[in-house]
């Protein structure tokens, strides 16, 4: 599968979960879709558009378990929680309630508006290693009568766990409180049901684990809370109509939804609508196994680490997909410099990750890797590390 890919042969590549890898045939279609936008722009954009986005966004629905009037696309994920954040109508007092497993960027976005809304922002530690029957009593622990939001991560950046999210967005509903979750390293990486799931909003990269091109990623919400949904940019969307522009429905949309996010100026659609080819390409390929032969190589990896390192893994099995993070000692091992000879010297692409006192070697693993791929990553940390 490697060579459905468009990497360097002489890479040894394991961080697909920075910011995904595109197969060459899905590279193609977005190519052809940026060259049919070149063809005529104006008509591309300003007459076409719109129906081309509701079919990207009808095949991406489909896969991810609900209606394409419940989503929109964005560029990225941090867009899709920067959307949400800055629409909550946080008061001075209220509370957000987080894990402290969460992605860096997004923590200080919500930070910030806390910051100037007078709210606080309450991070519920999650301890290593990861209990995950424990997850829900330990967020829920951090909720008081003042919480107006649980903001969680489905699989988490640095730590890489996938967390049990249904318990705690159920006691949440019952509760009153708005369920927002990061599913940045989710389409893709699990199967995924957004209407049963039950959230109030939920954004995810497609550019990841689902193989689209780059600044892929969508924004759902349920229905009854579009209306408070914010565009970070104001545009058509808001204006009572389209003067001086008849018939370019895509500044417009046909919902609340579209009008305010679809159209945010100009820019480039074609990774967008390049998502259903990135769909059809998995189906094709039969992710499911191939998914599931990813598990069993980060496993692996984390099994050979692991003995090499002897530090106990912070999960069991079932807590990781197919991305894992593998502790390595942090006693005199500075992260920049391991990086840099892990890539410098061996030609191994991976990220060094930290959490509290621990210290990770974050381990991607997509349909292009082999055991050769983990093989050698031990053997660079074998030789970086100075263990026997």
């Amino acid at each position: 599968m490697r060579d459905l890919f468009l990497l360097d042969p002489e890479l040894v590549f394991l961080n697909h979960g920075s910011f995904g890898a595109c197969p060459a045939e899905v590279f193609v279609a977005y190519q052809r879709w940026q060259r049919e936008l070149e063809r005529n722009p104006v008509e591309f954009l300003g007459r076409r558009s719109a129906a081309l986005l509701w079919e990207a966004r009808s095949a991406l629905a489909a896969y991810l378990g609900t209606r394409p009037e419940l989503l929109v696309f964005l560029p990225n994920t941090t867009h899709g929680v920067n959307t949400v954040l800055r629409s909550l109508p946080l008061a001075a007092g209220d509370e957000v309630v987080t894990t402290d497993q969460e992605y860096g960027a997004c923590d200080a976005a919500w930070e910030h508006a806390c910051e100037r809304a007078g709210a606080r922002y309450v991070h519920a530690e999650i301890p290593l290693p990861f209990r995950a029957e424990e997850l829900a009593e330990r967020v829920w622990s951090a909720v008081t009568p003042r919480t107006r939001a649980l903001y969680l991560s489905h699989i988490t950046s640095t730590t890489a766990l996938t967390f049990p999210l249904a318990e705690l967005i159920q006691r949440a509903r019952a509760a009153g409180i708005l369920t927002i979750v990061d599913g940045a390293h989710a389409p893709g990486h699990v199967t995924l049901g957004l209407d049963a799931l039950g959230a109030d909003f939920y954004t995810g990269n497609c550019h990841k684990w689902l193989c689209a091109p780059k600044g892929t990623a969508f924004l759902w919400a349920r229905a009854e809370h579009h209306a408070r949904l914010e565009a970070l940019v104001t545009s058509w969307g808001y204006a009572p109509q389209v003067s001086g522009h008849t018939g370019f429905d895509a500044y417009t949309g046909t919902t609340l939804l579209e009008r305010r996010h679809q159209w945010q100026g100009t820019r480039d659609l074609a990774a967008f609508l390049t998502v259903p080819d990135a769909i059809a390409f998995q189906k094709r390929h039969a992710w499911e196994g191939v998914r599931e032969r990813c598990h069993a190589l980060a496993a692996e990896a984390l099994r050979q680490v692991s003995e090499l390192t002897g530090l106990p893994p912070i999960c069991l099995d079932r807590d990781f997909g197919q991305m894992v993070a593998i502790p390595i000692p942090k006693a005199g091992v500075d992260p920049v410099a391991l990086k840099s000879a892990l890539f410098d010297k061996h030609r191994v692409e991976v990220p060094i990750t930290s959490h509290g006192e621990h210290l990770f070697v974050r381990v991607s693993i997509q349909g292009y890797n082999s055991l050769q791929d983990v093989d050698a990553l031990a053997q660079a940390l074998k030789e970086e590390l100075r263990v026997r």
